[in-house]
């Protein structure tokens, strides 16, 4: 940060009671050497010293904050949902296969080209108003504005917001149903429904617990009849 100094006779110990005003030393932005003298007390000296430390670090701070600025608010949000989604690393396989399937059929759609620092409050409202205008079930929507919501909150932490393109925004509200476990009269009765395909899926949820997207997402690598066997003797 810098040293405080006395040009005189006196040992360091005795500067306290020392009549001779501080010097202090320190390094300016063009990194020169700079010397301010006439400092009375040694609080003084060190209060200069950590008003010019703060003054450089705050430029420092504020020249990174436009860097940022100027690097992310120009990208698309296509590519910052790139870059964003490889920091990802801790969702699990199923999680990423939703979060992908969100992106390609609802946020890509209508926000992959629109620039970072333009969103805002409205362009966030007139998102969820289009899936509402194209029929998308609530459920959908609100995994779409959470991912939504990640993104962009991750845009403000960097500094690409004054204030948050989220503030103000009512979110979509989806009130999940109650669930509702088949008996095994009823679990009959729905794998003979449909084709193979639609018991496989069946067999998988009831006989290994997967949800039905988990179910629909695996990749089958042997027979039907085997993965059937398998489910429902577990």
């Amino acid at each position: 940060m810098g040293t405080f100094f006395k040009e005189c006779v006196h040992s360091e110990s005795g500067w306290p009671k020392c009549p001779h005003p501080y010097k202090i030393r320190y390094r300016n932005a063009a990194g020169r050497q700079v010397e301010e003298s006439g400092f009375p007390t040694q609080k003084r000296a060190i209060d200069r010293l950590t008003e010019i430390y703060n003054a450089k670090n705050s430029r420092r701070i504020g020249q990174s904050k436009l860097e940022r600025i100027k690097k992310y608010g120009d990208m698309r949000f296509e590519e910052y949902v790139a870059e964003w989604k490889e920091g990802q690393r801790h969702l699990s396989p199923s999680s990423v296969r939703h979060l992908e399937s969100l992106l390609q059929h609802h946020l890509l759609p209508a926000l992959a080209s629109r620039r970072m620092d333009s969103f805002d409050h409205k362009v966030v409202e007139g998102f969820i108003r289009s899936m509402e205008r194209n029929g998308v079930g609530l459920a959908a929507q609100s995994n779409a504005f959470d991912k939504l919501k990640m993104v962009l909150l991750d845009a403000h932490r960097l500094g690409l917001y004054e204030d948050s393109p989220l503030e103000g925004v009512k979110p979509p509200q989806y009130d999940a149903s109650r669930a509702v476990i088949p008996s095994l009269a009823e679990l009959r009765e729905i794998r003979s429904a449909g084709d193979d395909v639609f018991r496989l899926v069946a067999d998988m949820m009831s006989g290994c617990g997967l949800r039905n997207g988990e179910a629909l997402a695996v990749n089958v690598k042997i027979s039907l009849l085997t993965m059937s066997i398998v489910c429902v003797s577990k």
